[in-house]
């Protein structure tokens, strides 16, 4: 198995799908203790015109891990959902680049979600280099029957 084939421990094919995302396949995932980390490995699909990973991408997927570890620390909670939630606000930092090859992971850590709002932050990181950081601000609608969707 080459480098660019390699998959750490833990993480497995992301299975949700969505018409922004389908182009980045392969997506992976892996859920540790309520939060949902991302990972993908560097493409030329995720790159903009200098060969960096792009910022879009990486705002779609922090928003996305993020979302999902609020959605996760819910349902471990007991807290049954009556609709999907939205993004309140999303904002990122970035901080150096990422290139072809490199193995990036969205390491979200969930700082508070009650009262209908979950507040989150994020770390992305090639290998030791935090390449990007975000916060976000979820709406959540807590009800009798759960629902399976993100908050995005």
């Amino acid at each position: 198995m080459s480098e660019l084939e390699f998959v750490p421990d833990g993480y497995q094919p992301y299975l949700r799908r969505s018409a922004v995302t389908d182009p980045w396949l392969p997506l992976f995932s892996k859920t540790e203790g309520g939060i949902v980390q991302l990972a993908l490995r560097v493409r030329p699909a995720h790159c903009n015109g200098k060969g960096f990973l792009h910022g879009g991408v990486i705002n779609a997927m922090a928003d996305n891990a993020m979302g999902l570890s609020v959605i996760e620390t819910l349902s471990r909670r007991g807290v049954a959902r009556s609709r999907g939630g939205s993004t309140i606000s999303l904002a990122v930092d970035f901080l150096s680049s990422a290139q072809v090859g490199e193995w990036v992971e969205f390491l979200p850590r969930i700082l508070e979600v009650e009262h209908g709002v979950g507040f989150a932050d994020c770390r992305v990181v090639a290998g030791s280099r935090d390449v990007a950081r975000g916060h976000a601000t979820y709406r959540f609608f807590a009800g009798a029957e759960p629902v399976r969707e993100t908050a995005e």
